[in-house]
């Protein structure tokens, strides 16, 4: 009796921590990719990736790191419930004439956990 009692309580554990483990935040991007086209040098540009949550639980992320030292990012810092929206906002500082292409590689704890945003242009 105690065995069977034992043992249920196994399974009940097991399938309480997979149902758990099933719930997971899920990026929706409008876009991964943003072509600035022509810009001027030495004025920055900057562009907002939004996105919506589409998974089953809150979207933390926890880095948006620039390819090189010439962009940076801010980002949503509080917890993105299901259903809900935030953005990625990058920068491009466009001191240096001439095309460019630059990735920002974000980290969370969605389904994808490590996603990479481009922008690309050119600076005039």
């Amino acid at each position: 009796m105690k065995k069977t009692i034992g043992i249920l309580a196994v399974l009940v554990a097991i399938i309480g921590f997979t149902s758990m483990a099933l719930a997971i935040g899920e990026f929706k991007f409008e876009s991964e990719t943003h072509d600035y086209g022509s810009i001027p040098q030495n004025k920055p540009a900057s562009y907002d990736f939004k996105f919506s949550n589409t998974g089953d639980a809150p979207i933390i992320i926890t880095e948006v790191k620039p390819s090189c030292g010439c962009s940076v990012a801010e980002f949503t810092r509080t917890p993105i419930k299901p259903g809900e929206s935030g953005t990625i906002t990058v920068t491009y500082n466009a001191a240096a004439k001439g095309p460019f292409t630059k990735q920002f590689t974000v980290k969370s704890n969605t389904k994808t956990p490590v996603k990479t945003l481009t922008v690309k242009g050119n600076v005039e």
